[in-house]
């Protein structure tokens, strides 16, 4: 059985946001079906544009649940970082998602600029206006759940909710300017640009993710500084095979090699290295493994840290 403390490290409760997203998965499945009737009604490409976007948010939505349910299952003998990890995983699928649906809008936008179908903007133009104030609640109550419990998961569900805040205004220039002009290709037109401006915010997710999943240096740590202040503390000598990674959203881990001098006491240096990591850079799951180059030199890399014997060893006599 796991310790308690590992627990602790490994489980993220998320009590606000939990309650957000049930909040706001139930708002939008009500108007996503809302607003496919009123695409098909229409024949509006934004509106549909904007209801396609609408069913990924349900699928984000269900995805950071699922995330955040299992983010606070405790690690057990076969995962032992806990279940964490999802919450990047939700996000990245989420930022697919973006792309992709963007991706399909643009598509489809060329498609209607060429063969222009007659558009129903009375109906386009109510559904647009409801699903805007719609998209500001939900973008409010997100916003505001981020502020407390900040994660990527709950970011990227964000992200498709200012998708579809900016879908709805989309919408609504479309109609007026449809209604003003008479020109029906201001609708796949906006559609296209609301579909660049969703595709950059799932790149943005998609890239922030990929790191997390690469496990590369978390920002904004600079590992070489932390290296020299692990070297800066008494009896460490060398610092090799380092790594530095993050397991989810404000969970970080780090496990160093350290060369030290035999006359300090290992514990004493693994105490001070863990009581620095967390008092300057806040890194609570650090991993340090003592060792000295007489023993263990890897390689050449060890050599520079070989010393003549100390006082204590010469005064110890010679029993060859």
């Amino acid at each position: 059985m796991l310790h308690d403390y590992h627990h602790q490290l490994h489980v993220k409760q998320q009590f606000k946001s939990k309650r957000t997203l049930w909040v706001t998965l139930w708002l939008t499945l009500f108007f996503t079906l809302v607003e496919i009737a009123g695409g098909l009604i229409s024949n509006s490409l934004a509106l549909l544009s904007d209801s396609a976007h609408m069913i990924s948010d349900v699928i984000a939505l269900g995805l950071s649940m699922v995330a955040i349910y299992l983010a606070a299952r405790p690690p057990n003998s076969r995962f032992t970082f806990g279940f964490l990890r999802f919450e990047i995983i939700a996000a990245f699928l989420n930022g697919l998602a973006l792309a992709v649906i963007s991706f399909g809008i643009f598509v489809e936008g060329i498609r209607r600029l060429i063969h222009q179908p007659e558009v129903d903007f009375p109906v386009m133009l109510v559904i647009s206006s409801i699903g805007l104030l719609v998209n500001i609640v939900l973008t409010i109550i997100l916003s505001r759940s981020m502020k407390e419990e900040n994660n990527l998961n709950v970011r990227s569900a964000l992200w498709h909710f200012i998708g579809d805040l900016l879908s709805s205004i989309g919408v609504i220039i479309s109609a007026l300017l449809i209604l003003i002009t008479g020109y029906h290709w201001f609708d796949p037109l906006i559609s296209m640009v609301i579909g660049v401006i969703i595709f950059i915010g799932g790149a943005r997710i998609i890239k922030e993710s990929y790191l997390v999943l690469m496990e590369t240096v978390p920002d904004p740590f600079d590992l070489e500084k932390i290296r020299r202040d692990i070297s800066a503390v008494e009896g460490v000598e060398g610092v090799h095979d380092m790594h530095f990674w993050t397991i989810s959203t404000n969970h970080y881990s780090l496990t160093a090699h350290v060369f030290i001098n035999s006359a300090i006491q290992p514990l004493c240096v693994i105490l001070a290295i863990n009581e620095m990591l967390k008092t300057s850079y806040g890194i609570g799951h650090a991993t340090i493994q003592t060792e000295h180059a007489q023993i263990l030199p890897h390689g050449e890399y060890g050599q520079q840290f070989l010393h003549a014997p100390d006082e204590r060893e010469r005064m110890q006599p010679d029993t060859l």
